[in-house]
């Protein structure tokens, strides 16, 4: 396990308990970035991309999903 996968599990737990702190709240907008550090956090340890790599794959993903 490299570097980058290491941070990419770290990551997608952080998602997941961001997105349960904005359902217990409420928040929709902490739920939603929860959920969108989570998606990071998987491509980020399911190919081994560099952070930066992942934020800009993440990026085309969201910029995709809204047309």
């Amino acid at each position: 396990m490299n570097r980058d996968s290491i941070e990419g599990s770290w990551k997608q737990f952080k998602g997941k308990v961001k997105a349960q702190w904005g359902k217990l709240t409420g928040n929709q907008l902490d739920e939603v970035d929860g959920k969108r550090v989570e998606l990071s956090g998987k491509l980020q340890e399911g190919y081994g991309n560099a952070k930066d790599a992942v934020e800009e794959q993440s990026e085309r993903l969201q910029e995709s999903a809204k047309k």
